[in-house]
């Protein structure tokens, strides 16, 4: 399936995605991309070293002319986003994504496609190994981990790097010069219940909530698309009200970066109201796409008749449970006052999990205002401790604060307008980008951050644009080539 990808251009930097994407790389799992990357850079005799973390930094002196230019640190995360849909066989931990060229956009079959940031890492492997690509004195940083805790930015020590400027290649919009992003907090629930013993005098049912649209928790939080876990919950707490239902068990959602797409839930209704159950929950399903008929025209809500399970969880703590959850916060808790439409903080109801006397509910909470990012933080706390949840914070990270003096993004700006003929959106946006931890160990570095147009990053749905890839690749390479004199 990669043959066709591989004969897109530029062809030197598709040929590398595709030989990335050959190697499984989930978040939390890399050894495996970094020793393809460690390879790689030792095959072009390039210095190559690991840091204790498992970043890995590839040097590269500069091509002939431009030794007097200012090193550049071209930078990219090599984790990817593991997420399938439910009927797609595959495994991240063993398989390469599965790609194929649709028009104008490259798709991976039922996963995610690893673009985010996949295309930033084939781009700086491109210029590491052309001996035509014109560039100023190189240093490449690979990160680990950034999708799922920032592991490899909070890692990297100073020292390891010269570079007076930094090109982060993890933006998702081609007419964008990103130049500030939202920092972020994991935010974890968790406690353990008495289990009662499942009720043979109920009809259980497998209750899915599925086919939303999902996407990335920061760059697509606000656009209104539906929380399976929230859906999933609404549905659980009107059938114990109308119907006295009982609940077996909940798993919803996946990873804390990705807007839940899917849902199911294990309940049980009196044999009596069974009838009245199916044809309600047909009406609550309509309601649903009633609701979201603009940003999840795939959703569906349903239910199977399944086996009585083993247990149940008490009356009293599965109403707790579903009011807790009901009042989690989710979504935009405030827009920007500064920056006209961008979020300035929210939070992704990401994870629900239910069974066997234990449950786990996760969130991940972003903000640009570090103050404002707890204070949300501390409303979900409050919320789950009501219940008697243990809640625990970890993976925090600082926001990275806009610098719109810098050189660097008066000469982006001039180039882009120079090559095609308009002004560039300069902003901040709403993920957690690398630059504002990688900024507090190197804190004279110049960054700034753009990339090709990346669609549905963080969901199966993820695609990038090939002729947005060309544009990319036009600024990207004019920008090596423009790189300012060292002073």
């Amino acid at each position: 399936m990669s043959d066709a990808v591989r004969a897109l251009e530029p062809s030197i930097m598709w040929n590398h995605f595709a030989d990335l994407n050959a190697v499984p790389r989930p978040s939390k799992k890399e050894e495996r991309v970094i020793q393809f990357m460690v390879d790689f850079g030792k095959s072009l005799n390039l210095p190559t070293t690991v840091d204790e973390v498992g970043n890995v930094i590839i040097k590269k002196p500069a091509s002939p002319g431009l030794e007097g230019r200012q090193t550049v640190a071209l930078q990219s995360h090599l984790d990817m986003v593991h997420q399938k849909n439910a009927d797609t066989d595959f495994d991240f931990n063993t398989e390469g994504i599965k790609m194929y060229v649709d028009s104008d956009w490259v798709r991976a079959d039922g996963t995610t496609l690893g673009a985010d940031n996949g295309i930033g890492v084939a781009s700086i492997m491109a210029v590491l190994s052309s001996d035509t690509i014109i560039h100023p004195p190189i240093e490449a940083l690979f990160t680990i981990d950034e999708e799922t805790g920032m592991t490899g930015a909070m890692g990297l020590k100073g020292g390891l790097m010269d570079a007076s400027i930094m090109l982060n290649l993890d933006t998702e919009d081609d007419d964008e010069i990103t130049i500030g992003c939202a920092g972020g907090i994991d935010i974890t629930a968790t406690g353990t219940y008495t289990q009662a013993a499942a009720s043979s005098d109920l009809n259980w049912y497998e209750i899915s909530v599925k086919g939303l649209t999902g996407g990335h928790s920061g760059m697509d939080i606000h656009r209104g698309r539906g929380n399976a876990n929230k859906l999933m919950n609404r549905i659980l707490w009107m059938a114990m009200e109308k119907f006295g239902s009982r609940v077996s068990s909940i798993d919803g959602g996946s990873l804390r970066n990705a807007i839940p797409r899917e849902s199911i839930a294990i309940i049980g209704v009196n044999e009596v109201a069974s009838g009245a159950f199916a044809n309600w929950l047909a009406e609550i399903e309509n309601e649903f796409k009633a609701e979201h008929a603009s940003t999840d025209p795939n959703m569906s809500a349903s239910a199977s008749a399944c086996d009585t399970p083993a247990n149940m969880l008490p009356n009293e703590f599965g109403a707790d449970l579903l009011r807790a959850v009901y009042a989690c916060p989710i979504g935009i808790y405030r827009m920007s006052p500064e920056i006209e439409g961008l979020v300035q903080t929210s939070n992704n109801l990401a994870r629900v999990l239910v069974k066997d006397g234990s449950y786990s509910i996760q969130c991940l909470t972003r903000s640009s205002v570090d103050s404002e990012k707890m204070d949300e933080a501390y409303s979900i706390q409050s919320t789950f401790e009501l219940m008697g949840a243990q809640v625990d914070y970890s993976g925090s990270y600082p926001g990275w604060t806009p610098k719109p003096e810098a050189d660097i993004v008066k000469i982006m700006s001039d180039l882009y307008k120079k090559t095609f003929n308009e002004d560039p959106h300069v902003n901040a946006c709403h993920a957690g980008l690398e630059c504002g931890i990688l900024g507090t160990n190197y804190p004279d570095m110049e960054m700034i951050s753009f990339g090709p147009n990346i669609r549905g990053a963080h969901s199966p749905d993820e695609c990038v644009q090939i002729s947005s890839v060309q544009k990319y690749w036009k600024l990207f390479l004019n920008t090596l080539e423009e790189t300012p004199a060292s002073v």
